[in-house]
């Protein structure tokens, strides 16, 4: 039972102080004085004050309350390295005995987990969970048993008591890790570019290691193997393959007594974009659709466009003088046989063959296409004639063979059950099954014998538009002149523009115009998966994690050609995926997830949270400290011991209040010593 003197007064305490100060003063005059029984008169007016005030004496029945210790046990994964595990275990024994016969103590035992996707160990956010649910009051201490690799220091932490840090980790270990410091999401395709690596080693080397190797591997394929320095940031200049998403592994083997080779990988996934499209537009007779594909090329500013054209044929005779010509000779031969490499794309349009490029040329176009260049034909009535560039060297490459016929009606162009599914003609058709609300074209030259896709039909559903490989390079056949009079609004015109840039882009072989394709779309650990195929259907997808575990997932169809699946991968790294023939690899997450980013134990990232609390940073390699107990705001940590505050914390079960002196009793007092000072001063 405990007692406090409390008071509960009948007048407002302003004029309680006002009438205190008017009795010192008055006792303190009478005193001065010597006036007789100015004594019992002061007692008189101090007993009245004293009434005034009404002082209670309350006592209250009390029940103490136990102290609550917090213990943190970090089961993050880079607790999981090495000896972390047994010496988490055998730390928890130790400190559960000496919590148990801790007096007046409860402990709470908080299990720490890996943050939601990658944000490593939240320490600071479970300990601010933990202190939610307990009276501020109670708390003696927190005790967090982990490697102290924490990555949210920067949250707040309001603590009443004492924090320390029972630190697992060896003092021989030692890891190397791969860090990649720049790493651009686009580049350029055929420039190179340009990323700083580093492989560090860090913690108690056994070696003076000079170099290590490192593999790097893009889009899963074979890895080259370099040796870099250690400790030095270096340059690696890097050109991507291809167009689209590049998916780069860095690696460095796994060296003996490291702790860890989780860190010694990075994915880097960077887009490989083209700086400008070369085209030589190749032109033959003039017509209305000339100057549509000169002014469509040079509206692009990603194009770069070199127009060859004959404007004085061998035939035509004048008898303008030589000398007197004003035309600027061209140079052929540095265009077809030299430079002919530089260009991305080689137009011809209307193109008939009459002596001014040679055999030789057209043959080394067709090397051209062969060695993976691409070749667009727009065929006129010259390409049905006996000049057609059909008859010379370029026929091995052109995917369909002229029969002599130019049919000269009005056709509506309809995408064929092939185009459907192909993605250079998917979607363009905006009515698909019915005739197109395009515009007619007026001119076909039949072909027969196609190669590859027939993506477009005309008149009789003969093929219009034809797409083929040839070696390493691609083709495109546009069997008419008059795609012109879709840009023209002919009718109602059609996607003249929208089907001249993928025919460009499939044939640059970008990959999301590729007939047989296999991609993912990564959101978190999450992946949407495509598969599209031009025939057949889409069999079960393999997936193989990054331990090498393989899982078979169905592939749905969402539309013509498109098969679609959805995976939810558990680890973080390279996945690679397969049906058929076709595999491609994708990457989940970092390749070193921040847990291992720098695995080794410290106590620099948690000293600057526990030196305001006077806690503790202590290894536990030798032993767990001992527990004692120390005053607020003292140290709370030495050689081989930490603290816990007492918080005496109770609950108060009841209360009961008396009063001291009683309104009459005080009365009583006041008359008799009133009446006392005035019988002493009659009596003087």
């Amino acid at each position: 039972m405990t007692q406090t003197l409390l008071f509960d007064p009948l007048l407002p305490w302003p004029i309680l102080w006002v009438l205190a100060g008017f009795a010192l003063i008055t006792i303190a005059l009478a005193a001065w004085r010597q006036l007789p029984g100015w004594g019992l008169r002061g007692l008189a007016a101090l007993c009245l004050l004293a009434t005034l005030m009404g002082p209670l004496a309350q006592n209250e029945t009390r029940a103490p309350l136990s102290d609550i210790v917090l213990v943190v046990v970090d089961e993050t994964a880079s607790q999981k390295l090495s000896t972390r595990p047994v010496q988490t275990a055998q730390a928890r024994v130790d400190l559960e005995q000496q919590l148990a016969t801790r007096a007046n103590t409860e402990t709470r035992w908080i299990t720490l987990k890996d943050d939601v996707g990658d944000g490593g160990t939240a320490l600071m956010q479970a300990v601010s969970h933990a202190l939610a649910d307990e009276p501020q009051g109670r708390v003696a201490g927190v005790i967090a048993l982990s490697d102290g690799q924490v990555h949210d220091t920067d949250q707040q932490l309001t603590l009443p008591a004492p924090m320390h840090l029972l630190m697992t980790g060896q003092a021989q270990d030692w890891d190397r890790r791969l860090i990649v410091r720049n790493a651009p999401a686009f580049a350029i395709i055929g420039e190179p570019v340009t990323l700083t690596l580093r492989l560090e080693d860090s913690g108690a080397t056994p070696e003076d290691f000079r170099q290590a190797p490192l593999d790097i591997s893009i889009d899963g394929a074979a890895p080259q193997r370099f040796n870099l320095p250690l400790g030095v940031d270096f340059d690696l200049p890097l050109t991507l393959p291809h167009g689209g998403r590049n998916v780069i592994r860095f690696s460095t083997p796994e060296a003996a007594g490291e702790i860890t080779d989780r860190n010694n990988s990075a994915l880097v996934q960077i887009n490989g974009v083209r700086d400008r499209l070369r085209v030589l537009l190749v032109s033959g007779e003039p017509h209305p659709g000339g100057r549509t594909w000169r002014n469509l090329l040079k509206s692009d500013s990603s194009v770069d466009l070199v127009h060859f054209t004959i404007l004085r044929p061998p035939e035509k005779q004048d008898g303008v003088p030589v000398d007197e010509l004003s035309l600027i000779a061209f140079p052929t031969r540095e265009l077809f046989l030299e430079k002919i490499e530089d260009f991305d794309l080689i137009i011809f349009d209307r193109y008939k063959r009459r002596g001014i490029l040679p055999a030789i040329y057209l043959d080394n176009v067709a090397n051209y296409v062969e060695k993976g260049g691409a070749v667009l034909v727009a065929a006129g009535p010259d390409f049905a004639s006996a000049s057609s560039i059909y008859r010379s060297p370029l026929s091995r490459v052109l995917p369909a063979m002229p029969t002599a016929r130019v049919m000269e009606q009005a056709y509506r162009p309809k995408i064929t059950d092939l185009g459907e599914r192909h993605p250079v003609t998917l979607g363009l058709d905006p009515t698909p099954g019915d005739l197109p609300s395009w515009g007619s074209w007026l001119r076909q030259i039949e072909v027969t014998a196609p190669e590859g896709h027939v993506l477009m039909s005309g008149v009789n559903d003969r093929p219009l538009l034809v797409l083929n490989r040839v070696a390493e390079g691609r083709v495109a056949l546009l069997a008419s002149d008059h795609a012109w009079l879709w840009s023209r609004g002919y009718q109602g015109g059609g996607p003249q523009l929208e089907l001249l840039r993928r025919l460009a882009h499939w044939m640059m072989k970008e990959p999301e115009l590729e007939e047989e394709m296999l991609w993912a779309e990564v959101s978190g650990q999450n992946m949407q998966i495509f598969r599209r195929r031009m025939e057949g259907a889409a069999g079960k997808l393999t997936i193989t994690a990054p331990d090498g575990s393989e899982a078979e997932v169905p592939l749905q169809e969402r539309a013509p050609g498109l098969w679609e699946a959805q995976y939810l991968g558990d680890q973080q790294g390279l996945y690679r995926l397969r049906e058929g023939d076709v595999s491609t690899v994708v990457g989940l997450g970092p390749a070193a997830p921040r847990e291992f980013q720098d695995p080794l134990a410290t106590d620099t990232v948690l000293a600057p949270v526990i030196a305001p609390l006077r806690g503790g940073l202590m290894s536990i390699e030798g032993g767990v400290p001992r527990l004692r107990d120390v005053k607020p705001g003292r140290p709370a940590a030495g050689r081989g011991w930490i603290g816990l505050t007492p918080r005496a914390a109770y609950e108060t079960l009841s209360v009961s209040q008396s009063q001291l002196l009683p309104a009459w009793l005080g009365l009583l007092l006041v008359a008799g010593l009133a009446l006392a000072a005035w019988l002493r001063e009659a009596r003087r």
